[in-house]
């Protein structure tokens, strides 16, 4: 193997190697703390559900938090026009 294909700096076909190489570990390590953040959120939706809570509505009211008030506006007055439509 050549020099310039060794060390910290080298480059293989034009791809600094290193780069590369820290762009994939870093991507896997965030893929792990992803997956261990959703067993931790997992956890907490048990712990609701033992509490009595309604884990589904959680995760909605979660959901719209996200959203702008107007969209949710916009959201429930369409909810409602469908719900009457179907006679609801």
């Amino acid at each position: 193997m050549s020099a310039d294909m060794q060390g910290h700096n080298s480059v293989v076909g034009g791809i600094a190697v290193e780069k590369l190489r820290s762009y994939i570990e870093r991507w896997e390590r965030l893929d792990e703390e992803k997956r261990a953040i959703g067993g931790d959120q997992k956890d907490l939706m048990s712990m609701a559900k033992a509490d009595g809570f309604d884990v589904r509505t959680i995760k909605h009211i979660i959901a719209l938090r996200k959203k702008e008030p107007s969209e949710i506006e916009e959201q429930e007055t369409l909810l409602d026009i469908y719900r009457r439509a179907l006679g609801m």
